[in-house]
């Protein structure tokens, strides 16, 4: 018997943290031997396009191409592998929680939402490949040839050709100029996208034209559950701004600050319409959590990211699995984790028999 991504992917869904080769030949009865999983894991080539083939088939089966209706998020996220061997993959990223670089995989995701359904279609390894001199220190680092926003700027014109989509929903680090323009002119969707408290604006296009701009959060006539029509540095059509505030139990609060291109949009529309970018955050929740998808000891830059991309598929395959079960993610891996327990008790049962 051969390794597949189809039996590899399967193996993914069912192992509890970590996914060997070794793991998997055991789990198939030794029909597949540790070495067949190996040489596939290193002569495959899985990339975003493979993920696309997955998730089609249940975008397809479910959403005509014509729909609309569909919403675009994107957010890059880690997979922590402190104690793997850097490379161009597994290099130092800075964490903005722990304030410090920290060793790991760094990825890009578009998930595509529509009603029931949340799925990526478009995913991106950030490898740093570039070689530099640091200019403060002389050592020669490496750096990704593309930028975070320009990975994002590619796939999102290649989601225009996949799937219907109205919007586009990001968090302030991909709200720049260039992304709106081509989402708007280029593409001619529409972006609702977070801003940092320091971007400025201009109150009217008078003021742009003199320059006048003033950060968001120094706007006076921006109130809560208000839209104001304003102007961004080098986005030619205006844009609504709303102000967004969270209140928490111990007194405290936050405010989150957003722009929509669609000046149809009400307050509400708004901040209902951003509400849906979360299920993004769902997305690499499970994904870390029910793929194993830094369960791998794979130690090259080839099979490292051929089992990255068949974690991302085994969540295409589970969330096919929530649709026809009726069960959430966690639910099912639960029902897993609970069948393998019985399975064990049964056999704990025989041996002391």
């Amino acid at each position: 018997m051969d390794c597949t991504l189809s039996k590899y992917t399967d193996f993914l869904l069912s192992v509890p943290k970590y996914a060997t080769a070794t793991s998997m030949s055991a789990a198939y009865n030794h029909q597949i031997s540790h070495d067949k999983v190996s040489r596939w894991l290193k002569s495959s080539y899985l990339d975003s396009t493979a993920v696309w083939k997955q998730a089609k088939k249940l975008v397809r089966s479910l959403v005509k191409f014509s729909d609309q209706q569909g919403v675009i998020s994107v957010d890059d996220s880690i997979v922590e592998k402190a104690h793997t061997d850097e490379n161009a993959l597994i290099n130092y990223h800075w964490d903005h929680s722990l304030q410090r670089h920290v060793k790991r995989i760094n990825f890009i995701s578009l998930l595509y939402s529509h009603d029931k359904i949340d799925v990526p279609i478009q995913v991106r390894l950030v490898e740093k490949t570039e070689a530099y001199v640091d200019k403060k220190t002389g050592q020669t680092k490496y750096r990704s040839p593309l930028t975070k926003n320009e990975h994002f700027r590619q796939m999102l014109v290649q989601a225009k050709q996949q799937v219907g989509f109205t919007y586009v929903l990001g968090d302030s680090w991909f709200s720049s100029a260039e992304n709106i323009n081509l989402t708007t002119n280029k593409l001619a969707k529409h972006a609702v996208l977070a801003l940092k408290s320091s971007r400025t604006v201009a109150l009217s296009d008078k003021e742009r034209k003199n320059g006048e701009f003033h950060r968001v959060d120094q706007v006076d006539q921006l109130e809560e559950g208000k839209v104001l029509k304003v102007y961004l540095r080098s986005v030619a059509q205006a844009v609504l701004l709303v102000k967004q505030v969270f209140r928490n139990k111990d007194g405290s609060q936050g405010v989150l600050y957003l722009m929509a291109t669609d000046l149809t949009m009400n307050y509400d529309q708004i901040t209902m319409i951003y509400k849906k970018r979360w299920k993004i955050e769902e997305y690499h929740k499970s994904l870390k959590q029910h793929t194993a998808l830094g369960g791998s000891p794979t130690k090259v830059v080839e099979t490292q990211a051929n089992h990255f991309f068949a974690a991302v598929i085994a969540f295409i395959k589970l969330e096919q699995l929530k649709l026809k079960t009726g069960n959430g993610h966690f639910k099912l891996k639960a029902i897993l984790a609970l069948t393998a327990t019985k399975a064990c008790m049964q056999k704990v049962t025989e041996w002391l028999a």
